[in-house]
């Protein structure tokens, strides 16, 4: 890749930062505005320097869905909403797992990784 490349590639990495970083700070703003400054999910409440731990949480995992009666956000602190994104991260897991009826990956827990484990134990070696 060339220097000319690179730069162009870090130029249209730094312009969508810069674009994602105006869009929420708009819906941020916005949403500070409509709701009470509490987590929607401890309660905890928030002002001052304590602000920047509230953040908007989208619904519908959507960015890009900010309608402006704000009915798909709502204000969590940092922690619920790592929470929040953590569980939906799991779900997605499970989904995936063996009860699932997407079977377009092979996940089916066919491995033992202890097996012969009871042998090693009374001493006797793998062959």
């Amino acid at each position: 890749m060339s220097l000319t490349d690179d730069r162009k590639i870090h130029q249209i990495v730094s312009e969508a930062h810069s674009g994602q970083r105006d869009r929420e700070k708009t819906y941020r703003e916005r949403a500070l505005k409509m709701y009470p400054w509490i987590c929607g999910h401890c309660a905890r409440e928030f002002d001052g320097k304590r602000l920047k731990e509230l953040t908007v949480h989208h619904k519908d995992h959507n960015h890009d869905n900010n309608p402006p009666d704000g009915s798909n956000w709502e204000l969590l602190c940092i922690y619920c909403h790592d929470n929040e994104h953590s569980r939906d991260q799991v779900a997605d897991a499970y989904a995936d797992g063996p009860g699932s009826t997407d079977r377009s990956t092979k996940n089916d827990f066919s491995d033992n990784p202890f097996a012969g484990l009871g042998d090693l134990l009374k001493g006797k070696l793998p062959e």
